[in-house]
């Protein structure tokens, strides 16, 4: 008589360790018990099919785990590094836009979910497009751990009508507001600030990271290693945008502006409170709307009629790239 593959354990069942096709976060296969009451063939039988299924993606694990509260999860293991703003998003579409999916089993969610949280936010494309990217990712991930089929994505996912969402067209400066730079009555600081997106193409929050430290007015270059986010109104220093460190040239005119402005300054940053501290996002706002005033006024309009629409850091950026170009 052959002898048992398996043997019975204490409580009368045949039982045994199956790879499930996961591993753990010390990167170590992960292994689930498998059970039989009949018989070592009968839980062979069982194995033999998990390993084919772990093998052909087919194996998922049993889980009772909430969607949202799995989502929640997700984020939190697997987005720790991320931006603030970014998790800000991430948080707000699961606490807020994902909430109807709340006491839905994570294997029980189906593509009619979500199409319906789409629904939810059909008038507002830029906020579907964010379910759109969070809804994919969980699912992603829900696959990735063995607790949704390989197929689960396509079946779930696919032929979902998500309204399209067109990004605001990006331009460079207007000849108006071109001429308004020139004559427009700013402040030093307003100047600087000015003079340092338009002759660098700095995004807002390299710029209001520079310090007397990073421009080197000798060899006319200033280094960008560091920006300025904002944590609600609050400012705190960041990496660059996908932790890139450049050096970049000034032109003259900004160089000669930075000789003197550097000596007036304090402290280490170029633009800051009166109390020499980084600038709060309301302070930002609030400098930038004179900033935008004094443009408007200086290139022919008043505050009942405006010439300068729209204008925002950014555009000095693209204003700086499209002359690259050229």
């Amino acid at each position: 008589m052959a002898k048992a593959k398996y043997k019975k354990g204490k409580d009368g069942r045949w039982q045994t360790k199956v790879w499930d096709g996961t591993y753990g976060p010390d990167g170590i296969k992960h292994y689930v018990p498998v059970y039989s009451t009949k018989s070592s063939g009968d839980l062979e039988k069982t194995v033999n099919k998990m390993k084919a299924d772990v093998e052909n993606r087919k194996y998922v694990r049993p889980t009772e785990q909430d969607f949202v509260e799995y989502a929640k999860e997700w984020l939190k293991t697997y987005k720790v590094g991320r931006e603030k703003a970014t998790k800000a998003m991430y948080t707000n579409i699961i606490d807020v836009h994902f909430k109807p999916l709340k006491g839905i089993k994570l294997t029980d969610i189906q593509k009619k979910h979500f199409q319906q949280i789409i629904n939810n936010a059909y008038k507002m494309p830029r906020t579907c497009q964010q379910i759109n990217i969070t809804f994919h990712q969980v699912i992603q991930n829900g696959i990735q751990e063995k607790f949704l089929p390989a197929d689960a994505l396509t079946e779930i996912c696919s032929n979902i009508d998500i309204p399209k969402y067109k990004p605001k067209e990006k331009r460079p400066l207007t000849a108006l507001e071109k001429t308004g730079i020139k004559s427009a009555d700013l402040s030093p600081m307003e100047k600087t600030f000015i003079l340092l997106i338009f002759g660098t193409g700095l995004r807002r929050g390299e710029a209001l990271a520079q310090t007397t430290t990073s421009i080197n007015l000798q060899a006319k270059t200033l280094s960008v290693t560091q920006a300025v986010g904002f944590d609600g109104n609050n400012p705190y220093i960041k990496d660059t945008k996908n932790l890139r460190k450049r050096t970049v040239p000034l032109p003259g005119y900004l160089v000669e502006q930075l000789q003197s402005y550097l000596r007036s300054i304090p402290g280490p940053y170029l633009f800051t409170k009166q109390d020499g501290t980084l600038m709060t996002k309301s302070s930002y706002v609030k400098m930038w709307a004179r900033i935008v005033d004094k443009i408007n006024l200086a290139a022919g309009g008043t505050d009942e009629l405006r010439v300068v629409f729209n204008l925002t850091a950014h555009v000095f950026r693209h204003n700086y790239c499209t002359n690259l170009c050229y």
